[in-house]
């Protein structure tokens, strides 16, 4: 098993360009990391990475290998597959990607329940309001609002969440409170942005008499930390635009309140991606069938998610 050990060792320093972080990620010190992508540089006769004291990059070598390398542990894990019954009895660690308040809220509560049910399983849970890149990241699966940039994925839709314009009680009695989108743009309202390279939240999309349409909105504030956001709401310094289900508490207790409400935002589509090859790992296909049945409900309506077992 230590060739295959190396490969996946190699892979993981492809993947996340660093092997400190490899190490890291597959739990094994510098050293061995180190020593693992040398043994199988000795092996294959080739540089499989250039090497300086600030950065790690692929050689033409190690760019050719990778592909056959994915092919390698793809093809142990269905040889794996055929011996074990693996879908009662999965094994192995599963990368899950989500954004920040959609996974603190509804996806990291269920990883217990989940790995109760399925003790050989671990979850390597990443968090982050940035869009995330399956195959160069190593993600088995990627929760997500809105619409993904990447078609060739396979998606699985799992509700449209209900959206809402809101600020607090505070910024209403300072500001004033829009009765619409025109309203919003025409008084120069602070508007609280969600902004990351290549973010598009800054254009709300609104629903209008006439249908559908964009406002490009202004403000101060910005963050790429929907939570960071909602905290600026809350403290009265904007108008935020949030998934219902993230802000349910504040909206029930009057902390926040709703804005603009002659044109509500457009539900923003929850739902899944994941590769074409590890759509076919039953594990990949059981924790989301594990997560879905459990806020499905929850998102749709905007109510409080529920993490009963």
């Amino acid at each position: 098993m230590s060739y295959l050990d190396n490969i996946r060792t190699f892979v993981r320093v492809y993947e996340l360009g660093s092997m400190s972080a490899a190490g890291r990620d597959l739990r094994i010190s510098p050293a061995v990391t180190s020593s693992r992508i040398s043994q199988l540089e000795d092996h294959l006769s080739v540089r499989l990475f250039q090497r300086t004291t600030r950065s790690l990059t692929p050689t033409e070598q190690g760019k050719a290998f990778y592909g056959g390398a994915c092919e390698i542990l793809s093809s142990v894990e269905n040889a794996e597959a055929q011996v074990v019954d693996i879908t009662e009895n999965p094994k192995g660690a599963l990368y899950v990607a989500a954004p920040l308040g959609l996974g603190r809220r509804l996806i990291a509560p269920q990883v217990p329940a989940f790995l109760a049910a399925y003790p050989e399983v671990s979850i390597r849970l990443r968090l982050t309001d940035r869009k995330v890149d399956l195959t160069t990241e190593g993600l088995d699966l990627a929760f997500f609002l809105g619409q993904p940039a990447d078609s060739t994925l396979r998606i699985r839709k799992i509700a449209d969440v209900p959206r809402i314009l809101c600020a607090a009680p505070s910024y209403i009695a300072a500001r004033g409170n829009p009765t619409s989108g025109d309203e919003l743009v025409a008084d120069r309202h602070e508007c609280l942005n969600l902004r990351f390279p290549g973010a598009t939240e800054f254009q709300w999309r609104l629903r209008t008499e006439e249908g559908l349409k964009k406002y490009r909105v202004t403000g101060r504030y910005e963050s790429d930390d929907g939570d960071v956001l909602t905290d600026w709401a809350l403290a009265g310094h904007g108008i935020t635009l949030k998934p219902v289900f993230e802000i349910s508490d504040h909206l029930k207790a009057g902390r926040l309140v709703p804005v603009a409400a002659k044109t509500p935002p457009e539900p923003s589509q929850m739902a899944c991606l994941f590769t074409h090859r590890k759509g076919q790992d039953p594990k990949t296909r059981l924790f989301m069938d594990f997560v879905i049945e459990r806020i499905a409900a929850s998102v749709r309506d905007g109510s409080d998610p529920t993490y009963s077992v």
